[in-house]
């Protein structure tokens, strides 16, 4: 599919999204939000890509959602997805089936980071600067930061850069739990696929069935959750990749090939 605001790449079993915006530091306007949404759903569907990548091109990550265009339609409570597509920040509908990769760089504000706690592992540059401006302009973070940041961060922290709308810096965005590494400027895009290649190797449905486990837990808690795993457990054994991987056992040097039944 063609996109005017977002550049999608596959890379093997690694799809690259980039938000493509760059002479507004990448902040998105109804249009690219909606290509946007309709990428998450060609990622979804693509059974030859099992981990996805979401980086900015140019100097910023993301400036977050382009306000005179899209605060309108939020107003009239008009939806802001594509026709089939899937919410980038998945408050509602459906959640990736795969891993989601955030490498940020630049300017991370407002609804850019709730694309990265939305993320399943976060990876920023060190220069990276992050903000919550949407209370300083009279507005409500709608996608899900209200939520997800005090479960990562705890109260406390995650009230002290809500409330305030200051910015902070990528050693306490990894002091709070928003991202998982910093690495050297210039450097996120390459250890994000790095981290992806290493996710892809492994079996798509014991990666499949470990997600929906650990977000089971976190939107139910542990007790719902755990009467799930031995369904999860009895899936997982009995396919063909749980039995590649069990017999790799018996033959030592033998790497598992997986084929995602």
């Amino acid at each position: 599919m063609s996109y005017d605001y977002v550049q999608v790449e596959r890379r093997g079993p690694v799809m690259m999204i980039g938000i493509n915006r760059p002479e507004k530091a990448n902040a998105l306007n109804l249009q690219a939000f909606r290509e946007l949404s309709s990428a998450y759903a060609e990622l979804d569907a693509d059974d030859s890509v099992r981990v996805g990548v979401l980086h900015g091109i140019g100097r910023h990550f993301t400036a977050g959602m382009d306000l005179r265009e899209v605060a309108p339609e939020v107003s009239r409570g008009n939806s802001l997805l594509a026709p089939g597509g899937m919410h980038p920040w998945q408050v509602e509908g459906q959640r990736l089936s795969k891993p989601l990769i955030a490498a940020v760089h630049g300017k991370c504000l407002t609804l850019g980071i709730e694309l990265v706690l939305a993320a399943d592992i976060a990876v920023c540059a060190a220069s990276s600067t992050f903000a919550q401006l949407e209370p300083q302009v009279g507005l409500f973070p709608f996608g899900g930061v209200t939520v997800r940041l005090p479960q990562r961060a705890g109260w406390g922290n995650a009230m002290r850069w809500l409330l305030t709308c200051e910015e902070y810096d990528a050693q306490e965005a990894y002091r709070i739990g928003l991202v998982q590494e910093v690495v050297d400027d210039g450097d996120h895009l390459t250890r994000a696929m790095q981290l992806a290649d290493k996710i892809a190797r492994q079996a798509p449905l014991a990666i499949e069935a470990l997600l929906e486990n650990s977000r089971r837990a976190l939107r139910d808690g542990e007790a719902a959750a755990e009467l799930e795993m031995p369904r999860l457990a009895q899936q997982t054994f009995g396919s063909e990749d749980g039995q590649a991987g069990i017999d790799s056992f018996r033959e030592p040097g033998g790497a598992p090939v997986f084929v995602g039944r």
